[in-house]
This record gives structure tokens, C-alpha cells and sequence, in this order.
């Protein structure tokens, strides 16, 4: 079949007039440029597909990763094709294509060797080339093949992503086959059909199979679907990617892109994370069932947010009393939770029948002053419940519960991890967040838990040994990342989880003169007993150190309007100027905190 599909190509035309007609390496990046333009519709009416700058983008930066094996010494030859192709034809043509290749150039190689582009073809053609397989000798694939037993995955690829690339791509190159046919079915052309009726009965699928192996290394395609299946797993060797969509699900419920990144856990077991996630995923769908009610369909949710949180422990009782629909401050909904000790870490063991705490705990756990005794009776119930939920997760030994307690251990932190990265949510290990820049970190600090996102910008600075260029970069992040947005506030407020104790004096005193975070370096170096001239600060600092003290996120508003009158009445030119220079500073947090007392028009 390798030798009978899409032959009207102008392949062999193609290659006539070209000199480098006797390179296998041209003439094979030859074969799959023209096959893969005339299947994407290109107009074939002089006897060869004709590129244009979009289809040309699309062949270097989609197609050819998907569906083409090609070593890093053997990459120029593909843009090489498409620019001998683009030189038969007139009207500008060469230019426009030239330029679309310089354009897409960068990306081209990039797409060509990032490992998350591969599919099952397209590893194991590189891991056959590499010990030395003549990739279009089936005989010799098949043997080299039975030689790779166990042969291992790229570097930070899991075979779930090989997976998914693989039935991603067998779907869009079926999809063009088909509609290569439809088209010239349609609509016959000059240069005749790039399918006949012979090859569609014989199998789109068949037809696809000889693509890529013609494209990867000959006979793959018939090996890893029959004697080597093992090799290249399909999807029903992953059921627990249903619980990584219901992660997705949540991270998406949470910050709506994938791209913005969890929290990094404090630690990570490495484990053999697909048995494990397949031994969690059987106990998400056995909570699914009615004895678990009202809560076991929530496995996914209490895992995600356990990850969330940086993996600090949460309390049953606080969160039964969210799922009650208690009012539970948002000061201290994040907050971690004492874990008593000796907690179960791998065992799975619970601790017996859960006990809400006593109502003086109870209430810090919520934020809430005003609790009785008939309100922690009335929590039992669910807490119970949920209790129940969290001791079958914790029979796999990935979740613990300790009395109140709960969370992931270090190897649930692992597994989790590891699902949210196979649906391609940003989840970076401890490391990887140590490697950051300082605008990067505090960027994604910005969405976490104030006390994880302490932890991780203590652990940014401590890899840096402290230093007071460090602590620089970190302060000027804080007043630049989110400018101009409504989480520039969050932003700046982040000053607040710093260790200023460890701060350089140098650091802190080179910030006094920031426009943003001025005032907080000010009153840090205060705090610590040392210097500090207020005059060096700037009215826009000042502004935004009195906005941000501001009551905002609860109580009456009188109380806000107090503490605005109050510090209006010290600032220099009363109220007006005060609202004046906080408006300069943050137009949306004085919006937001000032426009309900009608000072923010």
C-alpha cells in the first residue's frame, strides 16, 4: 500500500528537474512536503501542489510534527523543499512563500524536536534510526524493534502523552484522507485523484498506516499495532485519564487556563504514578456510587484542592461546612490545618469515626465569632460523611486523614501531579519554581494560597542564598508583574508573606524609592528597628500602602469610611488629593474599594 497512495503528487516530476534528486534525505522530505500540501487541498492543476504562505505554515508547524520522522541533521531539507517547489511558480509566488518559511522557521524546528509532539511513530522511528535501523527496510525495523524491549520514554514524557499525540494525529491525518477523496470526488482534477476508489475500500485506516510508516519507518505501523502492541499503548490501557479530565475540569473551574500554574508540593515521592493513578481512579468511581452519597462524587474536587492548597493539610470540618453552604471567612479558608503527630503517611489508615472540633476551634477554623454548640452538632452529620469519602481515598494510600485533618501524601502529591501534567495544566515541581525568574514566580504566587505562596517565595529566595540582589529582583516583580490590572494589588500585596526578618537592609532601603512597594519597604526596615527615611518614599507608594491597609474585603462600610477619613485627614491636601494619587496608582483597586463609599467616580 506504501507504494500505491497518493502518486499523483508530481513527485516523480518534481524530482526530474532537481539536483539533489539523488539524496534519499531530499527526496524523502520531497515525498512527504508534496503528499502532505496536495492532502491539505492544494491546487495540483500544474501537475504539483502549489504552496501558499498558509498552507506552507501549517505543513511546517502542524503537519510535519504530527506525521513525519525527521533527524535534527535532516530538518533543512523540508523548508528546502517548499522553496524549490514555490520557485516553479510565478506572480510572487517565491517571495510569499519564502517568507512565510522565515516566519514559520523558528517554530518549524522547535515543533520538529519538542518531545511533546511526538507520537508512538515518530519515538520509536528515532529510537530505531538510532541504533542504526535502515528505516525503510520493514525486515530490519521488525528485528531492531524486538531489540527495544523496555526501551525507555524522552525525558519528562509520559506515555499518556505519547497517547494522545498518537490518536490525535491518527485522527487528523484520517480526517484528510478522507476529505482528499470527497474533493477530488467532487470535483476531478487535471493531475487525477490523489486516492482511488481501491484505496479508500481497502481502509482509510489502511491508507493511513501506509503514510505513516512511509513517513516514519516502514512496517511500524503493522508491528506496534500486532506483536509489539505492548509498545504503544491505545487509550483503554489509561482509565485513569478520566480522573485527569475531572482535574482539568477543575483547574479550569478555578483559573480558566491551563497555563496558569498550581502550586509546586513540598515534596514528591516518585512512585509508579500510572498504577497509582489507575488504584485511585477505581476508588473515584467506587465513591460514585449512592452509599457514598452526598459527597463521593466529590473525589476529584477534594483532590484537586488538596494540590491546590500546595498540599497543606484542610480541615474535614471546614470543608463540610463549605459544602453545607456555611459562610467560612476567605481570610482563612486557605489557611493549613495542624496535623496531629504521627500522621498516616502510606499506610492508608484513618483515624477512627471523625469528631468535630470543639467550637472555640471551630470558630477560628471558619472565621466565624458567634458558633454554639448547636451549630457543631449540626455539622456532625456531614462531617461524617465526608470523613467516610476521605478514609476510601486514603485506603490508596495517596490521601491521609489524621483526626480533622486531611490532605495528600508525598506520593498522592506525585500522582496528582502527574495527571494534572498529561492534560497539560502548568504544574511545576518545587525545583522547576526555584528555576524561575522573579517575575515569573511572583506572577503565579499571585494566585495561590498566601501561606503556599510563602513557602514557595522563601524557598526562590533561600536557592539564592538570601542575597540582596534577590530580594531586588523579587521586590521590583511585585510593583511591575500585573501592572495596570486589577490584580496589581494582589500583587504588591504579596510583600505581606515575605520573611522581611531575612531581607538585606540594602534590599529593603533600595526599595524605598519604588513607586509601588516604597511604602512597605519603608515600614519593613521600621518594623526591624533600623532606619528608614519616609521622605525618600513617593506619594504613589504612600497612596497604595493606605488603599491596601483599607477594611475592603468585609465589614460595614463605616468602618472603611472611618479609616479613609482618618488617614485623609494627615494626607497632605485632605481626601481629594488622597483619592486623586490613589486613582493614579491603581485606578481598579480605588475603584473597587473606594467606589462603594462614593469617592471613586
Amino acid at each position: 500500500m506504501a507504494e500505491t497512495v497518493l502518486t499523483n503528487t508530481g513527485l516523480d516530476g518534481f524530482l526530474d528537474g532537481a539536483p539533489e534528486r539523488r539524496d534519499p534525505v531530499f527526496v524523502r522530505a520531497a515525498e512527504a512536503v508534496l503528499g502532505l500540501l496536495a492532502l491539505r487541498g492544494a491546487d495540483r492543476e500544474t501537475g504539483v501542489p502549489e504552496p501558499t504562505p498558509a498552507l506552507v505554515r501549517r505543513l511546517l508547524v502542524e503537519d510535519l510534527p504530527a506525521f513525519v520522522y525527521a533527524p535534527p541533521g535532516a530538518l533543512a531539507a523540508y523548508p528546502a523543499v517548499v522553496g524549490r517547489l514555490a520557485a516553479r511558480f510565478d506572480g510572487g509566488r517565491r517571495e510569499q512563500v519564502a517568507e512565510a518559511v522565515r516566519e514559520a522557521a523558528g517554530d518549524f524546528e522547535r515543533a520538529m524536536t519538542d518531545p511533546g509532539n511526538l507520537t508512538w511513530h515518530r519515538w520509536y522511528a528515532s529510537l530505531l534510526r538510532s541504533c542504526g535501523a535502515d528505516l525503510a527496510d520493514p525486515e530490519d525495523v521488525r528485528r531492531r524493534l524486538a531489540a527495544l524491549d523496555g526501551a525507555p520514554l524522552p525525558d519528562g514524557v509520559h506515555r499518556a502523552d505519547l497517547m494522545g499525540r498518537t490518536a490525535l494525529a491518527d485522527v487528523l491525518l484520517a480526517e484528510a484522507l478522507t476529505r482528499a477523496y470527497v474533493r477530488d470526488a467532487e470535483a476531478s482534477p487535471a493531475a487525477g485523484p490523489l486516492l482511488t476508489d481501491h484505496d479508500i475500500a481497502t481502509g482509510v485506516g489502511h491508507v493511513a498506516a501506509a503514510l505513516r510508516d512511509r513517513w516514519t519507518a516502514a512496517g511500524l505501523s503493522e508491528q506496534l499495532a500486532g506483536p509489539y502492541a505492548r509498545f504503544a499503548p491505545g487509550p483503554d490501557a489509561f482509565p485513569h485519564l478520566v480522573l485527569a479530565d475531572a482535574l482539568l475540569d477543575e483547574h479550569l473551574d478555578h483559573y480558566g487556563d491551563i497555563a496558569a500554574p498550581v502550586p509546586p508540593p513540598p515534596a514528591i515521592e516518585p512512585g509508579p504514578f500510572e498504577t497509582d493513578a489507575d488504584i485511585l481512579i477505581t476508588a473515584v468511581e467506587e465513591l460514585s456510587e449512592e452509599e457514598f452519597e452526598p459527597y463521593g462524587g466529590e473525589a476529584p474536587h477534594l483532590l484537586y484542592v488538596a494540590y491546590r492548597r500546595g498540599c497543606s493539610a484542610e480541615s474535614v470540618a471546614r470543608k463540610a461546612a463549605e459544602y453545607e453552604d456555611w459562610a467560612v471567612d476567605p481570610e482563612v479558608e486557605d489557611l493549613p490545618v495542624a496535623v496531629p503527630a504521627d500522621p498516616p503517611e502510606e499506610s492508608g489508615a484513618s483515624g477512627p469515626s471523625h469528631t468535630v472540633p470543639p467550637v472555640p476551634e471551630l470558630a477560628r477554623l471558619l472565621g466565624t465569632a458567634d458558633l454554639t454548640e448547636a451549630d457543631r452538632a449540626g455539622l456532625e452529620t456531614p462531617a461524617r460523611d465526608l470523613a467516610t469519602v476521605l478514609d476510601r481515598l486514603a485506603a490508596t494510600g495517596l490521601v491521609f486523614r489524621a483526626d480533622d485533618a486531611f490532605g495528600l501524601t508525598p506520593r498522592g502529591a506525585g500522582v496528582v501531579r502527574y495527571l494534572l501534567v498529561v492534560r497539560g495544566i502548568a504544574a511545576p515541581d518545587a525545583a522547576e519554581a526555584r528555576a524561575w525568574s522573579a517575575p515569573e514566580v511572583v506572577a503565579a504566587a499571585v494566585g495561590w494560597p498566601g501561606c503556599v505562596a510563602a513557602r514557595v517565595l522563601a524557598d526562590w529566595l533561600h536557592a539564592r542564598g538570601n542575597a540582596a540582589d534577590a530580594w531586588s529582583r523579587l521586590l521590583a516583580a511585585l510593583g511591575t508583574v500585573h501592572a495596570g490590572t486589577p490584580d496589581a494589588a494582589a500583587t504588591r500585596g504579596l510583600f505581606t508573606v515575605l520573611d522581611t526578618t531575612e531581607a538585606p537592609p540594602e534590599a529593603l532601603r533600595a526599595a524605598l524609592r519604588d513607586p509601588v512597594i516604597g511604602a512597605y519597604a519603608h515600614q519593613a526596615l521600621r518594623a526591624r528597628g533600623e532606619a528608614s527615611d519616609l521622605i525618600q518614599v513617593g506619594i504613589s507608594a504612600r497612596a497604595l500602602f493606605v488603599l491596601d491597609a483599607l477594611p475592603a474585603k468585609k465589614g460595614p462600610l463605616e468602618s472603611r469610611r472611618s479609616a479613609f477619613d482618618k488617614a485623609a485627614s494627615a494626607w497632605p491636601g485632605g481626601s481629594a488629593a488622597l483619592v486623586r494619587a490613589m486613582r493614579a496608582a491603581d485606578r481598579h483597586e480605588t475603584e473597587r474599594v473606594l467606589g462603594p463609599l462614593g469617592l471613586a467616580p
